[in-house]
């Protein structure tokens, strides 16, 4: 008897069949070598040494109790992160936390058997077959990936797909790359233009005096990571702001009642909520759209004495080249650069008179609506690059494009 199509299926090819994860992929369990560096299993899905991408933001564990050797070829499914993505073949050799699976795949191409986790992993399943506790902690474990339906095309085609997919894939990867360097590079070309209009200043005043309140977000148990859920009060942290705008994340959200708990890190019309670690200077002032939302603990709120100083101004300042290096300077932090609220308080902006703040906001905003247009539609081409790439391997794996008739 035919296994059920599972529901993140489309028909597919009436010559493709399906089978279990335990018929696919059979685990694998052996000792580490002894030296061998971490393999880490990103949400992206690059399986690779944490050396390849970045070695900072890690939590190290000092006696590696229950890690596990992997090797290249080797597919990897992340027991808490595999619902976000994180699995993929490892391109490395190298031990791997006991958090992860590790999978030989002998007689299908492990790199389709990943692309079709991830596809079902976008697609929410993933998540809904997932047992945990709590709404943002699941564990996709062993028992559920052996008993996952997985589309199965014949060999021959399932490397056929893959080439496809890296051909086309790195395409759509080095557009976006251009498009990220034209935004980089229309950002030097912004900054100059700011740069240029606060020349002169005298820059003396400590942005305490001017502030009524400098305060970073919670910390510690103040919100917790499981506490957040879709839809509600959003939180910003750094990643939620670009560009001098707030953008909040939908699941990033905490309920009705968390909010009113965390209450004195609610954002006022005109208070600027800036990055305190990673990008310092990014910083975006609160609008009517975006008051009542959360503080977050990457990020500090400053809320400034109107009576003297214009908060688009200030947050212009803050933003500046000159004080980006001066913040960096000044951070704390071992792994990466952390602002605290003395740090941020000791900062010193120039206080011209309120009409010549507004008098500089008003020339650089003109001078760069069009550079931030274009930023806007560059970033815009680039969300559609990849929900594209998403789209194309999502028919590809699926069996809704026959890569034979394109390769």
């Amino acid at each position: 008897m035919r296994t059920e199509l599972p529901p993140w299926l489309p028909p597919l090819p009436a010559h493709w069949s399906l089978a279990r994860g335990r018929t696919v992929a059979h685990l694998v369990q052996r000792t580490p070598s002894s030296g061998e560096g971490v393999v880490t299993a990103f949400r992206d899905g690059q399986v690779t040494l944490r050396t390849n991408r970045r070695i900072d933001g890690f939590t190290e564990s000092l006696k590696e109790i229950g890690y596990q050797g992997v090797r290249i070829g080797e597919l990897v499914i992340h027991s808490m992160d595999g619902f976000a993505g994180a699995m993929g073949v490892s391109d490395s050799n190298g031990k791997m936390s006991p958090v992860v699976h590790i999978y030989a795949v002998p007689d299908d191409n492990p790199y389709y058997v990943a692309h079709a986790l991830r596809v079902a992993a976008d697609s929410g399943f993933i998540q809904s077959l997932a047992k945990g506790i709590r709404e943002r902690s699941t564990s996709f474990d062993k028992l559920t990936f052996k008993d996952m339906v997985l589309p199965r095309p014949p060999r021959s085609e399932q490397d056929a797909i893959v080439a496809y997919l890296n051909r086309e894939t790195a395409r759509i990867d080095t557009l976006i790359k251009e498009q990220q360097r034209l935004i980089g590079l229309l950002g030097e070309r912004r900054t100059a233009i700011t740069e240029g209009q606060l020349l002169g200043s005298d820059w003396s005043v400590p942005l305490r005096s001017v502030a009524s309140l400098i305060q970073t977000g919670p910390f510690g148990s103040q919100l917790k990571s499981d506490e957040y859920i879709d839809r509600g009060i959003p939180v910003i942290n750094p990643s939620h702001i670009a560009a001098g705008v707030i953008r909040p994340d939908a699941k990033v959200t905490v309920s009705k009642a968390k909010a009113e708990e965390l209450a004195r890190h609610a954002l006022h019309i005109a208070d600027i909520v800036a990055a305190r670690r990673g990008e310092l200077g990014r910083c975006a002032v609160v609008d009517a759209g975006s008051a009542g939302y959360l503080c977050g603990t990457g990020s500090a709120l400053i809320r400034l004495d109107g009576d003297r100083v214009d908060p688009h101004f200030i947050a212009l300042v803050f933003s500046s080249r000159r004080n980006r290096d001066a913040l960096s300077l000044a951070s704390v932090g071992s792994t990466m650069d952390n602002l605290n609220a003395d740090i941020i308080g000791a900062l010193r902006v120039p206080v011209p008179a309120l009409d010549e703040q507004r008098r500089v906001v008003a020339a650089i905003n003109g001078a760069t609506s069009k550079i931030d247009t274009l930023i806007a539609e560059t970033e815009r081409f680039i969300e559609l690059s990849k929900e594209r790439r998403a789209a194309l391997i999502t028919a590809a794996v699926t069996g809704q494009i026959d890569v034979r008739e394109v390769a």
